[in-house]
C-alpha cells in the first residue's frame, strides 16, 4: 500500500490551500484567543472541519480500525483497546496520516496550520505525530490526567502544541476533554500510565497544585477543535452515554526542534541522531 508520508502536500479536495496573504487572513485567531491560550494553557471552539469532512473522516476511521486493513503495517502504534480496565474500551492509534487521504490532509488544513503558527509564537510549524481516540458508547475508557510533553522529552526544546478535534459532539456524558486551567505553569511532572488510573498524576502534585486542581470540561461540537500547551494537565472520563466519542489529535512543534535520543522516535521510523534537527519524510514542514 502507498505510504502517504511520502507526500507533503494535499492529496484530496477536502481543503484548499491559500495562495495569498488575504486568503490566509480568514483563518487567523483573534488576539483574545491567542491571549487566552497563553493565560490559561488552551483555546477552544475553533472550527476546523465542515460536515462533509467529518463524515469522510468517520468513514476512514471505521475502515482503518480493522486490524486486517491493508495499511495496518504503517501505524506507529495500534491499540484495539489500550484501557487497563477490560470492561471499558479505548481505541488509540498513531500513524494513520500515512494510510488514508483524509487523515493525511488534515495536517495541511489551512485553519489548523494558521492557528498552530500563531500559538507557536509565529514560528514555522513542523509535524510531530497524530493520534486517534475512539470511545464506544456505554463502555468507553478513560484517558488519565497527564501532560503531553511528559511523554515527549525525546525531543527538545519544549516548543510543542496539541490540537484535539472531535468527530462527534463531545460532552461530559460521552467523555469530553477536561483541562486544569493554568496548570501549564506548574513545570514538567512525572508521566502516569495513560489509560490506567484516572487520578494517577495526583501522586506527583504538591499540596498547592492539588488545591488548584479544578477540572473544566471542554464540550465541543463535531468538527470543532481545542488547542493546548504541552504542559497543560488534561484527561477525559469514561463514555457511559448512548453515543460514541471519536476524535483525532495532531501534535506539532516549532521548526528547529531536535532529537534528544539516539533511539527511534516513533516505532518503525529511522532514528534521528541526538542533537540533530527533526525533519524528513516523517516530520514534514506544514507551514513556513
Amino acid at each position: 500500500m502507498k505510504d502517504l508520508a511520502d507526500i507533503h502536500e494535499l492529496v484530496s479536495e477536502l481543503f484548499n490551500w491559500p495562495t495569498s496573504k488575504e486568503e490566509w487572513e480568514q483563518y487567523r485567531l483573534t488576539k483574545e484567543q491567542v491571549q487566552h491560550f497563553h493565560d490559561f494553557g488552551y483555546v477552544s471552539g475553533i472550527k476546523l472541519l465542515d460536515t462533509d469532512c467529518v463524515e469522510q473522516l468517520r468513514k476512514e476511521l471505521a475502515e482503518i480500525i480493522d486490524p486486517n486493513h491493508t495499511g495496518h503495517s504503517l501505524f506507529y502504534e495500534f491499540h484495539s483497546n489500550e484501557s487497563a480496565d477490560s470492561d471499558n474500551i479505548l481505541f488509540h492509534s498513531l500513524g494513520h496520516w500515512r494510510i488514508t487521504q483524509g487523515f493525511h490532509d488534515v495536517l495541511w488544513n489551512p485553519a489548523f496550520v494558521m492557528a498552530a503558527h500563531q500559538l507557536l509564537e509565529n514560528k514555522s510549524v513542523r509535524f510531530w505525530h497524530d493520534q486517534l481516540f475512539y470511545k464506544p458508547s456505554k463502555h468507553g475508557g478513560v484517558v488519565a490526567w497527564h501532560q503531553d510533553y511528559s511523554y515527549w522529552t525525546r525531543t527538545v526544546a519544549m516548543q510543542h502544541l496539541t490540537c484535539w478535534t472531535g468527530l462527534d459532539d463531545a460532552t461530559t456524558e460521552n467523555g469530553c476533554l477536561h483541562y486544569i486551567p493554568k496548570s501549564h505553569k506548574w513545570g514538567l511532572l512525572e508521566a502516569p500510565v495513560l489509560a490506567d488510573d484516572m487520578n494517577g498524576i495526583m501522586h506527583y502534585l504538591t499540596d498547592q497544585q492539588k488545591e488548584e486542581f479544578k477540572p473544566v470540561p471542554v464540550e465541543l461540537q463535531k468538527g470543532y477543535a481545542t488547542f493546548h500547551h504541552p504542559l497543560l494537565v488534561h484527561g477525559s472520563f469514561e463514555n457511559k452515554s448512548d453515543r460514541p466519542r471519536r476524535a483525532f489529535v495532531l501534535n506539532v512543534f516549532a521548526d528547529g526542534t531536535v532529537s534528544n535520543t539516539d533511539e527511534e522516535l516513533l516505532k518503525g521510523v529511522p532514528p534521528i541522531k541526538k542533537g540533530e534537527k527533526m525533519q524528513g519524510k516523517f516530520f514534514p514542514l506544514l507551514y513556513q
